[in-house]
């Protein structure tokens, strides 16, 4: 655990949500089991395994006297979550939670909920997807753009604000879809962006109307049951990108399952959608470091070609 008292020690104060130290990376022996984010004004600290009240004890006296270094006399506020054999628990440990509870990120506006559910409404590994998304649409102003597993609409925020002109966000759970257009609103984008709460598979005719568009964004869950298994479901999206891309079009595809290489995208890209032609990997944030790259996050563009 001392690598993460060594990071709290030397940890500056954050300015927007980021994560300060991902033991899941397998950089730090003996914390592989730990991470702990910033979601301002609070820390979040998650174990995958069990942590003794010695061990949280100890983490919290070494957060307090960091903060009262960085921000004198204001309260710390931070809260531990325990995820262990398919169930979690979060528990408050010192301070308060705002309510509602918005943070930042490159000046963007997104509202979470640190202590309710594993999800808290910003997935801080995905800020590189955000960013290139960003600057992606800034090249290519007035985009037309789709955005399936939307979640809470993050990469809807950014794109409009880069200048998209229309954002289909499609997700299945009706009550994420309702925190991303509480997002909108906070970023006052809400023009030009429609919300769809619908199973993918069950809408691709009114999906597809649509389109085509200039830019298709595909952030699933890796194992969801009842809603996406990617070993099996990516390939029937995959077959599905030619004819919603409009020419010249980008595709944003994301993965999130450590026992899945580049080369499960790549592989079956290559034998469903051959006509569109690989781009590149997307960066992860430097504060995600993995020693194993391809068991981390993948992000990969493609491209359609032109007319």
């Amino acid at each position: 655990m001392q690598a993460l008292l060594n990071a709290i020690a030397a940890l500056q104060r954050p300015t927007q949500a980021q994560r300060l130290f991902h033991g899941r990376g397998g950089l730090h022996p003996g914390c592989e089991h730990l991470a702990l984010d910033a979601f301002a004004p609070v820390f979040v600290l998650t174990s995958f395994q069990p942590l003794s009240e010695d061990a949280l004890a100890q983490i919290g006296q070494a957060l307090q006297a960091r903060w009262d270094q960085l921000a004198t006399g204001e309260p710390l506020n931070w809260v531990y979550q325990c995820r262990h054999e398919g169930r979690s628990e979060t528990r408050l440990m010192a301070g308060a939670v705002p309510e509602p509870h918005e943070v930042t990120e490159d000046g963007a506006r997104f509202r979470v909920h640190v202590l309710k559910g594993q999800n808290h409404g910003l997935f801080l590994d995905m800020a590189e997807g955000r960013r290139w998304v960003r600057q992606h649409v800034a090249q290519h102003p007035r985009l037309k753009v789709l955005n399936l597993f939307a979640y809470t609409c993050a990469f809807s925020v950014v794109a409009l604000q880069a200048g998209a002109t229309q954002v289909i966000n499609l997700d299945m759970s009706a009550g994420a879809i309702a925190i991303g257009q509480q997002n909108h609103r906070l970023n006052g984008v809400g023009e030009g962006a429609r919300f769809l709460a619908h199973d993918l598979f069950k809408t691709w005719g009114k999906v597809t109307r649509f389109g085509p568009y200039g830019l298709v964004i595909v952030d699933p869950p890796s194992f969801q049951k009842g809603s996406f298994v990617a070993t099996k479901d990516y390939a029937r999206l995959m077959r599905r990108l030619p004819e919603l891309l409009a020419p010249g079009g980008h595709a944003l595809l994301c993965l999130n399952a450590p026992e899945l290489g580049t080369d499960f995208l790549q592989t079956q890209m290559q034998e469903l959608a051959p006509e569109l032609e690989f781009v590149e990997r997307v960066a992860n944030p430097a504060a995600f470091e993995d020693r194993s790259p391809e068991r981390a996050l993948k992000v990969l563009v493609y491209r359609a070609a032109p007319l």
